[in-house]
């Protein structure tokens, strides 16, 4: 866990980080003594500077379009990717998920690795020594020490203070990005797109308007975690039209209960999980076959959940709509398939 991870519990992250944080898969840069790079797919975007954003712990001034920039959040890769610039650094990966094949960002990852800038924590010296010209740490729960660390290397875009940490929304965190990397207009065309994928599923899915959805975590706290709107995780069933909790939640194993919804996904489960747990076996949203299981952590689904991106979104909307559509029918005898 990160030490700027500040109010998370560390065992809700540990983890789910299998589905967060990276390991190598973006293109190697020279060291110290080479020139930068210049960003891949630069735009010319020279007329957006300087821009000032505001976060949570003040503003981040970018005199100039970045060419160097180095991603500290356990997501934010995915955002810079698709704008169209290869990070120098990333944060690490956490967990057995191999992110540099990850199916919905392939044709955007270089074959090289780069240098991570840290795991657990961010490595300080690491980012410093990739001489960025912009960190990006959205969704890197850092706290404002370590914000103004990060601010002493180079211009750090923060998440805002509008919304929980770890909770900004996908919509919000493209636009921070566009108008950090001078491309706001490409931002603003991606959320479109995004959100019209999303749109064509609620048109073909009713069923799913209104409907309660209970996110599982496993293997968290008492060994299941419902997860709510203060976790991006459940960004990609509330924006198909489903409804869950407003906090996130340890679930005991004397209260199950709190899983019954009129549908259940499970994230950490395969099949043989889910079957050699009896308790959770029991209940009427399993019995009744209203239950979509998200696979493993090391999984391409879970891990795209963790990822919350404009990338990995319409990949879940792709693989895991037609399971919750089937979860979601109302109709027992509707085959639910696994995803893992």
């Amino acid at each position: 866990m990160p030490k700027s991870a500040g109010p998370l519990r560390p065992s809700r992250l540990a983890v789910p980080l299998t589905v967060l944080a990276l390991s190598g898969g973006l293109t190697a840069c020279g060291g110290s003594g080479d020139e930068p790079a210049p960003a891949a797919g630069a735009s010319s975007a020279s007329g957006a500077f300087p821009v000032s954003i505001g976060n949570k712990y003040g503003t981040t001034e970018i005199p100039e379009e970045p060419q160097r920039v180095v991603t500290v959040g356990f997501n934010d890769q995915d955002f810079v990717l698709a704008l169209g610039v290869t990070p120098v650094g990333e944060r690490e990966l956490l967990g057995g998920y191999d992110a540099a094949t990850r199916p919905w960002a392939e044709e955007l990852l270089p074959a090289e690795e780069i240098p991570t800038v840290g795991g657990e924590e961010i490595d300080l010296e690491a980012v410093a020594a990739l001489e960025p010209d912009l960190i990006v740490g959205v969704y890197s729960f850092m706290d404002e020490t370590v914000y103004e660390q990060l601010s002493g290397i180079a211009p750090t875009l923060a998440q805002t203070d509008e919304h929980a940490d770890g909770a900004t929304p996908w919509q919000q965190q493209t636009l921070l990005v566009g108008r950090a990397l001078g491309r706001e207009d490409e931002a603003r065309a991606l959320v479109d797109d995004v959100e019209g994928r999303f749109e064509q599923a609620i048109e073909e899915n009713p069923d799913f308007a209104g409907s309660s959805i209970a996110v599982d975590l496993t293997g968290v706290g008492s060994g299941h975690y419902l997860l709510g709107s203060d976790d991006l995780r459940t960004q990609f069933f509330t924006g198909l039209g489903f409804t869950v909790p407003d906090t996130s939640t340890d679930v005991s194993q004397e209260r199950l209960d709190l899983l019954e919804a009129d549908v259940l996904a499970v994230n950490g489960y395969d099949r043989a999980d889910a079957d050699a747990d009896a308790l959770l076996s029991a209940l009427d949203v399993v019995t009744q076959d209203r239950t979509v299981l998200l696979g493993g952590y090391s999984g391409d689904v879970s891990a795209a959940l963790g990822f919350g991106s404009p990338l990995s979104l319409p990949y879940l909307v792709e693989e895991v709509v037609p399971a919750l559509a089937a979860a979601a029918d109302g109709n027992p005898s509707s085959a639910v398939p696994a995803l893992g």
